[in-house]
């Protein structure tokens, strides 16, 4: 069975209905993002969104907010793109750095770094595609601490992804921030369920 890959109107519960599943249903969430949160050199993090990861988050920002029957809509556009289409693996990547003037430091020497995300399958690079919403890298140069990111896949890629005699690796090529991280078993497993079973 393929993942979901769309968020609709009728999954969208009641905020009353809700609010008596979500502690348990928080601490599910606990368990589903464990293998989906990839750390990446000392200062980032790579958090790679589902169908599950982003039915949580429009439901915690309508729990929060209360904005009703309009601001549903207004979710369901922010987030259903990023759950994966079945040929991609799509994530937050965030910069994490506690101490203020450092953070603002380090961004100002990281603009485009939307740009220099990858993931190796083997001997191949799947460069990252930003989210085009907005322009998370201002005019003078500095990046934002939230990018969001999707990574194509082409059929063989996701064989070889699947493979786990085949290395994979996540990474960053920028300039200011190079690093790698390859996947466990586990995480290999989660993302893999993001793919369409026909691929």
């Amino acid at each position: 069975m393929s993942a979901k890959t769309e968020i609709t109107r009728d999954d969208i519960m009641p905020m009353a209905e809700y609010e008596g599943i979500r502690k348990a249903h928080r601490a599910r969430l606990v368990d589903i993002k464990r293998n989906r949160r990839v750390h990446c050199g000392p200062d980032a993090t790579f958090y790679f969104e589902n169908f599950e990861t982003m039915w949580s988050q429009i439901h915690e920002m309508l729990y929060i907010e209360r904005g009703g029957e309009e601001q549903i809509e207004d979710e369901l556009a922010a987030y259903n793109p990023l759950i994966p289409n079945g040929r991609e693996l799509v994530a937050t990547f965030m910069i994490e750095i506690d101490d203020r003037d450092r953070r603002q430091r380090v961004l100002s020497q990281l603009g485009g770094i939307e740009e220099t995300l990858y993931i190796r399958v083997g001997d191949e690079k799947i460069m990252s595609v930003a989210e085009a919403d907005v322009d998370r890298t201002t005019a003078d140069g500095k990046a934002s601490s939230v990018q969001f990111v999707h990574f194509p896949f082409t059929d063989e890629q996701i064989q070889r992804f699947r493979d786990p005699s085949v290395e994979v690796v996540v990474g960053c090529d920028h300039p200011g921030y190079r690093h790698m991280t390859a996947l466990g078993e586990a995480q290999r497993e989660a993302l893999a369920a993001d793919f369409a079973a026909a691929h």
